[in-house]
């Protein structure tokens, strides 16, 4: 159950806005808030198996922005490279300036492989 609260929590980071009131409402009382669903059936005026329906839809929405849109696998996909190069900088400027010239070209080129990746991942969103 954990994973999944994180993933809604995810989801809901990159694609609440998206969402109507109600179905923000909903997602952010049980999810944030930690609300029952009774509890967020008096808020929102429904009952409580209204709002677990309406939860249930909403995170279906919320997995298909996903699977549409791909946002938060690209936000982890743009992490990963740039950790990538910070990794192949730091390695760059830990050696010492004998071992440089060699290091520095591979590593270079590492980077510069990493950053075109980055640039192929952009040019797919537009």
């Amino acid at each position: 159950m954990f994973e999944k609260v994180v993933q809604i929590g995810l989801l809901f980071d990159f694609y609440g806005k998206l969402l109507n009131h109600k179905q923000y409402t909903a997602i952010e009382l049980y999810y944030i808030h930690d609300l029952s669903l009774s509890e967020i059936g008096e808020h929102i005026g429904i009952s409580r198996q209204g709002v677990h329906d309406l939860i249930k839809r909403t995170e279906n929405k919320l997995y298909f922005y996903e699977e549409t849109l791909g946002l938060v696998n690209k936000f982890f996909n743009y992490k990963e490279k740039a950790k990538q190069i910070l990794e192949y900088t730091e390695e760059i400027i830990k050696y010492d300036d004998d071992k440089k010239p060699i290091i520095i070209r591979g590593n270079i080129e590492k980077i510069k492989e990493i950053a075109l990746e980055i640039l192929e991942i952009d040019q797919e969103v537009k």
